[in-house]
């Protein structure tokens, strides 16, 4: 076995069902392992590497700012963090006049249940069946599959489920002690399920009566991934916080939750000894850039469509459903997902599950067409049993 494997499977503590392979070096939309061996990576770091792997822009930055100052608490002001909070507002929907800075998604969705509780003096939390928030204790309290939850109990109390895009069943658990309504546009770990507008408007019609607050997880969705900078631009809604992290600083660590008028936290309720550091700060600042210089919201429409029509094209038994918005797609199958993955290794394209059945492309929007071509080569084969 790799020598390095070895080391890492001693010292480590294996939360993570691994793949048999060394990744050492990225760029765009592949990496390769230690044996020289190319991929096409359809992870991207779990949807981080919206802007590519070693993006020279954000490694410049990070340099750049290394060198001058790496770690500044909430305590003092600073002119990059000052930046990248006006930077995150310009290119937020309109209501969202505020941010909260941290460390990743699971930070952020924490912060926005305390947010939620503080602001509205009530304590529920309502969220949807199959959603996916984090696996820290609030986040995983407002996240659905029971496997992630069973081992963890008793969790936080105040959160209910309801099915997704079934606004009935939400309206009638809407009720005096609800502070918040919790929902991800597109659910990825749940299987790429995409919200439906006329839900979503009715949700957001009974959050803004009942004085309950509207919270959207971006935190895969947002950053162009689904053809707009945020997925909720898709259908006109603005919800009162917004929590965002994973591409967010084109693969250093950072997450926020962008909040509305509505949301107004006190002094010392709330804060994180690394969230707003410079060095992240002017990752993201390089990232945002970045994205909207090359334009990647759009290429994220137009290269998701591309590949659908790509995989859609040939008649594949496996395939029962394609769902998707922009480069983030899920291809459901009538079979197990896990063999079809570890198959997809070998002909050199990561990809992702979401959930048992579902397989799950989240390319880097950087990827080339000739890229998507060999991706839909790979998936249409391995899913029609070609050596």
């Amino acid at each position: 076995m790799n020598a390095l494997k070895l080391l890492e499977d001693h010292y480590s503590m294996n939360v993570y069902p691994k793949r048999d392979v060394v990744l050492v070096r990225g760029q765009g939309a592949r990496v390769w392992d230690t044996d020289g061996r190319e991929y096409i990576d359809c992870v991207s770091g779990n949807g981080v590497a919206n802007v590519g792997h070693a993006n020279e822009a954000v490694a410049q930055a990070i340099v750049h700012q290394a060198q001058r100052l790496i770690t500044c608490p909430g305590i003092f002001y600073n002119d990059v963090r000052a930046q990248l909070l006006e930077r995150l507002i310009q290119i937020a929907p309109a209501r969202l006049q505020k941010a909260f800075l941290c460390n990743s998604g699971a930070e952020s969705i924490e912060a926005a249940i305390k947010f939620a509780r503080l602001a509205t003096k009530k304590s529920d939390i309502l969220c949807a069946t199959r959603g996916f928030h984090g696996r820290t204790l609030g986040a995983l309290s407002a996240t659905h599959n029971p496997k992630y939850r069973r081992d963890f109990e008793p969790l936080v109390p105040g959160f209910r489920h309801v099915p997704f895009n079934d606004f009935d069943k939400l309206d009638r658990a809407v009720g005096e002690e609800t502070a918040a309504v919790l929902l991800e546009i597109v659910q990825g770990e749940g299987g790429v399920h995409v919200v439906d507008a006329d839900y979503l408007n009715r949700v957001q019609q009974v959050c803004r009566e009942r004085g309950v607050l509207l919270i959207f997880d971006e935190v895969q969705t947002g950053f162009g991934r689904t053809g707009r900078p945020f997925a909720c631009q898709h259908f006109g809604i603005e919800p009162d916080m917004m929590c965002v992290a994973k591409a967010m600083a084109g693969g250093v660590p950072m997450g926020a939750v962008l909040c509305s008028a509505a949301v107004a936290i006190p002094v010392g309720k709330h804060g994180s000894t690394f969230g707003g550091n410079p060095l992240a700060c002017a990752a993201a600042l390089a990232a945002i850039d970045f994205m909207e210089a090359h334009r990647l919201d759009e290429q994220a429409r137009e290269k998701g469509d591309y590949l659908v029509s790509q995989l859609r094209q040939p008649t594949v038994p496996l395939i029962r459903e394609i769902r998707h918005l922009g480069l983030m797609i899920g291809i459901e199958l009538r079979t197990r997902v896990k063999p079809y993955l570890l198959k997809l290794l070998e002909r050199g394209v990561l990809a992702l599950p979401a959930g048992s059945t579902v397989l799950r492309l989240l390319p880097p929007l950087v990827i080339s067409y000739p890229e998507l071509d060999r991706v839909a080569e790979a998936v249409v084969g391995v899913l029609r049993g070609e050596d």
